[in-house]
């Protein structure tokens, strides 16, 4: 999205670094860390979920680092889970703040015996972002499922 052919290299550092604020998002979930999941977070966050993309009500809205915990917990009643990160755009950023959006395609594996199921769903979040002591978190982050889709594997 940007049209500049050179940036300073704290611009630079700091968008690596929010890159991989995203990515240990993802790695948390995935990993079953609700506590480092957590910690990605500023402790007034606001997470707020829309289980329909197209629905501006939405599912379920958090107002606090803690808060989150069940909701991170939650991912412990699938056998596996996979977040693939896709593209992640950064729409502003200044020295401490910043928004964006990114992609992911996570894939949720349930085993019931001997039935096993896959519930894929393309997210897209709307974020922004806030450095604290240095530290690049999420102080607002809005997940948006575009689709799910449920697959018997057995």
């Amino acid at each position: 999205m940007s049209k500049r052919l050179t940036i300073s290299p704290d611009e630079a550092a700091d968008r690596l670094a929010i890159r991989e604020l995203v990515e240990a998002y993802a790695h948390c979930a995935d990993r079953r860390d609700a506590k480092g999941q957590m910690a990605l977070f500023a402790a007034d966050t606001h997470f707020v979920v829309y289980m329909d993309a197209k629905d501006p009500t939405p599912s379920q809205e958090l107002l606090s680092r803690e808060a989150l915990a069940p909701v991170f917990a939650d991912l412990n009643r699938y056998a596996a889970t996979q977040h693939f990160v896709g593209q992640s755009t950064i729409l502003t950023l200044s020295a401490d703040r910043g928004t964006g959006e990114v992609y992911t395609m996570a894939h949720h594996l349930t085993i019931d015996g001997e039935k096993k199921s896959l519930m894929v769903a393309a997210l897209r979040y709307a974020d922004t972002y806030i450095k604290i002591d240095g530290a690049w978190l999420y102080s607002e982050r809005l997940l948006y499922v575009d689709w799910l889709e449920q697959r018997s594997l057995s």
